[in-house]
């Protein structure tokens, strides 16, 4: 099943059944290395001999290096979808992400991955249960829902029609004035929209409407004398501040991941990498310039032509490959020094908290 014509060289495999299914998906540095040690393994304990029984045939595409053979593994895994393979599942028993949903009355949730890939996504995060109450936090301060997404919202966008309120109780929070009520008619899609644009800006690090809110209510509260009071508004203001401290760190890790990344590639094969915020937004031959730190610092310089978001909103399909670099510079902390930014200076080693 393997060829004699592979060579000791990165690439990515497809293990392809009888009836054509990938069944997986793999990527070495040394392909003939790889390949021929799944012949070395006892059945059927051993995955590399349940892969290999499940396949009559195996392809592979050479790369010009070790990390494009892993972006070219991801690509392929996202596409074929292996059986074999478990993508995805590593990232999602450790990170979680802060979601934003879409359609009417959008409201926060914490997920492991991507879902319906509708929506907007903040992350990733190291402790879910922790993002949990700063979001319930941050919706409470805000009078976001929470209630399912199938919940069918009724909003009172025609309110000056009516001459008596014919809103009928249902809904929890509203009564205790922690949701606008979309779901009863008890606010305007308008109003309501306005909140959700304050969480996007205070998930984006440009509005502290809702920290504002929760330290004028500890104040009064406090000048009141209602201390238990003061001391509830305190430990939800510090979930927030937590929780923006959180983006912050993100912001930092992803604004850390953009410049110029040469590698050096098997015959010649040098590329070069343009990496914004933890992705690769082209790849361009060397010539020449491989060790040529003015050359690399101009070519940073075009980063900011390739089309992106800014913030900390991740467009789901993004997920992954942040994640990819993340690990890739994490563990090759040498990779990311021969980096360059735009102003010429090296890339830093990643923050722990990112």
């Amino acid at each position: 099943m393997v060829s004699e014509g592979a060579e000791q060289r990165p690439a990515v495999y497809r293990m392809i059944a009888e009836d054509g299914e990938i069944v997986y998906v793999g990527k070495s540095k040394q392909l003939r290395a790889r390949l021929l040690s799944y012949f070395r393994g006892s059945w059927p304990a051993d995955k590399g001999m349940r892969i290999l029984a499940a396949a009559n045939r195996i392809e592979w595409t050479y790369v010009p290096n070790e990390f494009a053979a892993l972006r070219e593994e991801l690509m392929q895994i996202k596409k074929w979808r292996p059986r074999a393979n478990v993508m995805g599942k590593r990232d999602a028993r450790h990170y979680a992400f802060l979601r934003l949903t879409a359609g009417r009355a959008p409201r926060l949730q914490v997920v492991r991955g991507a879902g319906d890939g509708r929506g907007f996504f903040y992350g990733p995060f190291v402790g879910a249960v922790r993002l949990a109450d700063a979001v319930r936090e941050l919706s409470d301060a805000l009078g976001l829902r929470d209630c399912t997404l199938d919940r069918r919202m009724a909003f009172d966008d025609q309110r000056e029609l009516f001459t008596h309120d014919t809103r009928t109780p249902g809904c929890i929070r509203y009564e205790i004035k922690r949701c606008l009520g979309p779901c009863i008619a008890a606010c305007s899609s308008v109003a309501y929209d306005e909140r959700v644009s304050l969480a996007r800006g205070f998930l984006d690090g440009s509005d502290d409407t809702p920290m504002d809110a929760l330290r004028a209510q500890m104040t009064t509260a406090s000048d009141a004398m209602e201390f238990e009071r003061a001391a509830s508004y305190r430990d939800k203001l510090h979930r927030l501040e937590g929780l923006r401290a959180s983006f912050a760190r993100l912001r930092f890790a992803v604004e850390t991941l953009t410049f110029a990344y040469p590698v050096a590639g098997h015959y010649g094969e040098d590329l070069i990498y343009l990496v914004r915020r933890g992705r690769v937004v082209a790849q361009l031959p060397a010539a020449g310039r491989l060790d040529d730190p003015t050359a690399l610092a101009e070519l940073a310089g075009t980063i900011d032509e390739h089309p992106g978001v800014r913030g900390s909103a991740i467009p789901p399909h993004e997920i992954d490959e942040l994640l990819l670099l993340s690990s890739w510079f994490r563990q090759h902390p040498a990779e990311l020094a021969r980096a360059v930014r735009a102003d010429g200076s090296r890339a830093q080693v990643l923050a722990e908290s990112a």
